[in-house]
């Protein structure tokens, strides 16, 4: 089968068979007569990844993996980066600002990539703050707390205002460890 819409319509059958949404002997009737008789094999060979959902999940998952991994080697560039830190800084913080759009654009679609998106820029966005605060601040640890609840209001902010509730956790449990740890050690 080398017909693109063949295969959504298969595609679609199957998905109103899995999901009950016709009954199985109607599904079985249509998956022959879109396949002109061949209708076993395919469900197979559907099943098995081979269709366009199957390829969709392959790509979201690693379209996921490959963000995970950007933010991660970000996270080393700029934290090894010793000289020529406004440059880092620049470079990191320009690739925060594009993935925080297309998480904007995706959220729009309601696509589950977004909420992958959001935590990589959040994440970079704390090792901005961190970096900033040792380069710039060296000795100042109070700027560094700062910088740690300001990270931790914007993402309580970010999980209220965008109903968001793992942001809205993580904000306040921040809040709350920083909280504690200002008060048990200083």
């Amino acid at each position: 089968m080398d017909d693109p819409k063949k295969e959504i319509i298969l595609n679609e059958i199957l998905f109103w068979k899995r999901h009950k949404l016709l009954p199985e002997h109607y599904c079985d009737f249509l998956m022959a007569l879109y396949t002109e008789g061949e209708g076993v094999g395919l469900q197979d060979q559907i099943r098995s990844g081979n269709s366009i959902w199957g390829k969709e999940k392959r790509k979201r998952a690693a379209f996921s993996l490959l963000t995970m991994v950007l933010a991660a080697a970000l996270l080393v560039f700029l934290f090894r980066m010793t000289s020529y830190v406004p440059v880092a800084l620049g470079i990191v913080g320009g690739i925060t600002v594009l993935l925080i759009v297309y998480a904007f654009k995706l959220v729009e679609k309601q696509d589950l990539i977004a909420p992958i998106l959001q935590v990589a820029a959040a994440l970079l966005i704390l090792g901005i703050s961190v970096k900033v605060s040792l380069v710039y601040f060296e000795h100042n640890n109070v700027m560094l707390y700062a910088l740690l609840i300001a990270n931790c209001l914007l993402w309580l902010v970010a999980g209220v205002k965008l109903k968001l509730l793992y942001f809205s956790i993580s904000g306040v449990l921040g809040i709350l460890i920083l909280a504690g740890y200002l008060l048990l050690f200083l």
